[in-house]
Order: C-alpha cells, then structure tokens, then sequence
C-alpha cells in the first residue's frame, strides 16, 4: 500500500517591506595614501575613470578581489589608492553603499573641489 499523501508545510520566511530597516556596515575611511573619488565612465575591461577628490581625474581598474563581488557604476562613491608611480591611475579597493556615502558627507569626508 502506498504511504499517505503528507502535506507539506509552508515555512514563514517573512515579509520583507518597509517595516525592514536597510543593513548598514561601518563606512571603511580612506587611510594615508588612499582618495575618496566618483566614477564617472565605465570604460569595459574592469576600467573606470574616476574624479578624485585631490581634483584628479584618474583612470582606475576595479581590483581583482571584488571585480566579481561589486557592480560599480557611475556616480558611485568608491574608494582610490592611486599607483606611487604613476599618479593619473589607481585601483578601486572599496564601494560605497548609498547610506555609508550620506555618512561620509554628513561627517566631512566629501568635500570636491569647486571645478567638479
């Protein structure tokens, strides 16, 4: 005789909605030899041009570890270490999240130049 047809029960996985508040991590801050920066062009093959805050305008390449962890985008905050030898590139090391960017700038992080 075959087993009895057993229901099986809905698990309660919750509502996500408004009454979830968004996740927010601690806003890594640049450390000497780091800039604070906007992407402003995607150029394909993991290159970004990026306005930096030292009024810079630097071609950068999204670093290997997060390369396939991030989507960057333009207008994004990110985070530059420019190359000691080579001071119009850099690596982005960091991203920026909506809600880190609004306490950089509530903090005094942000300030561009007035050319930008």
């Amino acid at each position: 005789m075959p087993p009895p047809n057993k229901k099986k029960k809905k698990k309660d996985r919750g509502k996500k909605g408004a009454t979830e508040q968004p996740t927010f991590y601690r806003a890594r801050t640049p450390v000497e030899g780091e800039v604070l920066g906007i992407a402003n062009q995607m150029l394909g093959g993991s290159r970004v041009r990026v306005q930096c805050m030292d009024g810079k305008v630097r071609l950068c390449r999204i670093r290997g570890k997060i390369v396939k962890r991030l989507w960057i985008r333009t207008e994004d905050i990110v985070l530059v270490s420019p190359w000691p030898f080579q001071d119009e590139r850099g690596d982005i090391v960091y991203r920026y999240t909506k809600a880190q960017a609004a306490w950089l700038e509530r903090n005094g992080y942000l300030d561009f130049p007035d050319e930008f």
